[in-house]
């Protein structure tokens, strides 16, 4: 066997890099071919440059259908198969195509869910619980962001608090216990508002599920802390960064000097978890909005003032996103994007050198630019729509019961966002009763122009796959069905 340090597996596991030379690649794939006995010596050189060619293309588009790649390929049905067969024989492309340009798409969403079996479930229209479940326990925000969805001024009555907090304990304690990842609290609108979120906390972390909280963290104070103890059972606090000033905060909240009390908030919060040893983890989530992408070497400035409120106790993670709603007034021009490549590697220089154990996250597209090419995003269209949805995958359940097909359409209000309601859990009805009652009524929504906005990025990722491997069951390559499994 060629050893791991071998250069010409190093050839083969980079494939699908930019820039890298496919050719050097092909040579490696049929030294191992041949050297295994994976293939004879004279079809080796085809069936390598054929094999390197399918690693690049899933390594930078992995939600093609088979099909659409064997048509590429000019190759027929059964020479398709073989060469799919030695795919799997070479844990070099697997690992070449998670490696690639797209990699992100496959490490962080769809593998883990292919390893849960979930995507199966939906495409066989079997009843079961969520993977995934969102709580949506606000009742109001402060905030009124300009890229969010939310309707302005609408909020859940206060009235509905007490029956809605009783929902969602219910369906904290109805979930099955072993996946601690199942469980999450976001929004909708902002958690910290409802005063009864500290006791959901607390119940789920006794059931295995510390959750991460999705939270602007304008009401993290102390005192929100003191009278809600059950948040430091957290697994997390993620905390969207919407600039580092107040001026940025205004032009995007709306909101007068909410940095400075944001700001003030986290310092608190560092210190009070060192002093408490509590191992909730602190990160932050920041977007990059049209005309600041310069201003992202500033976000590491405050992370390293956070660091030196709580020495020991550095912030644990970064998430780096652009605007994945593809909204006209989300997207980067193209010459703030060729600027962003190079800030990035500045970005990534200065994050070793100032906040060396914070762990970046660049999300699915700005992992690609970073290392020098475009991943292919994703864009699904109302056409594209699965108008089943996935809630054997994930679905999200605000405070009055109501379960949501989709991430962004949990919000009061906001025109068409019912229609993706699947039921109501409540007294004598619980999710797994409305998930099943929805998929085996076979119950569907039409979309319509505009729906694409209630799907977020992981949605679009998750119905972008289950497409994919619908068209290649239906072409017959349902042994192979999305080429990683």
């Amino acid at each position: 066997m060629t050893s791991a340090l071998d250069p010409r597996t190093g050839a083969v596991v980079h494939c699908a890099a930019p820039g890298h030379d496919p050719e050097s690649s092909a040579a490696a794939v049929r030294h191992l071919l041949t050297e295994r006995r994976h293939c004879p010596p004279n079809e080796a050189d085809t069936a390598a440059g054929r094999l390197v060619a399918l690693a690049r293309h899933y390594g930078n588009r992995p939600f093609t259908p088979l099909e659409e790649v064997r048509r590429e390929l000019a190759l027929d049905t059964d020479h398709f198969r073989r060469l799919l067969d030695l795919f799997g024989r070479l844990p070099e492309l697997r690992d070449a195509v998670i490696a690639g340009p797209s990699g992100q798409y496959w490490s962080n969403t769809v593998l883990p869910l292919e390893r849960r079996g979930v995507f199966d479930a939906v495409l066989e229209g079997r009843p079961g619980y969520p993977h995934i479940v969102g709580l949506y326990p606000g009742p109001s925000c402060m905030f009124r962001c300009h890229f969010c969805v939310r309707v302005t001024g609408a909020r859940y009555p206060a009235s509905a608090l007490a029956d809605g907090n009783a929902a969602l304990a219910s369906v904290i304690d109805e979930l099955p216990a072993g996946s601690p990842e199942s469980l999450y609290v976001s929004g909708g609108l902002e958690p910290l508002t409802n005063p009864g979120l500290g006791d959901l906390v607390r119940r789920a972390a006794g059931r295995g599920f510390p959750m991460t909280l999705y939270t602007n963290s304008f009401a993290l104070t102390e005192q929100t802390l003191e009278r809600q103890p059950g948040l430091w059972d957290l697994g997390a606090v993620r905390t969207s960064l919407y600039g580092v000033s107040d001026e940025e905060y205004a032009a995007t909240t709306g909101k007068r000097r909410a940095f400075g009390r944001v700001r003030a908030n986290l310092l608190r919060f560092q210190r009070l978890r060192a002093e408490r040893e509590a191992p909730v983890r602190l990160g932050l989530n920041h977007i990059i909005l049209p005309g600041r992408a310069r201003r992202l070497l500033d976000v590491l400035d405050f992370v390293a003032e956070l660091d030196a409120a709580a020495p020991g106790r550095p912030v644990d993670f970064l998430n780096l996103r652009e605007d994945y709603s593809a909204r006209p007034d989300g997207a980067l021009s193209a010459a703030e994007r060729t600027e962003l490549q190079d800030i990035l590697l500045a970005f990534e220089e200065k994050a070793r050198r100032l906040t060396p154990a914070l762990r970046v996250d660049y999300g699915y597209a700005l992992h690609a630019l970073k290392s020098g090419t475009e991943a292919e995003l994703v864009r699904l269209r109302p056409e594209t729509m699965r108008p089943r949805a996935h809630p054997q995958i994930a679905v999200q359940i605000d405070v009055l019961g109501d379960v949501y097909l989709y991430r962004e359409a949990g919000f009061p209000g906001l025109e068409g966002a019912d229609r993706y309601i699947a039921g109501r859990v409540g007294p004598g009805r619980s999710l797994l009763d409305v998930v099943g009652d929805f998929v085996t009524a076979r119950a569907s929504v039409a979309p319509r122009a505009g729906d694409e906005y209630f799907m977020d990025g992981f949605d679009q990722v998750v119905t972008a796959r289950l497409n994919q491997l619908e068209a290649d069951i239906a072409a017959g390559w349902a042994a192979h069905r999305g080429l990683l499994r």
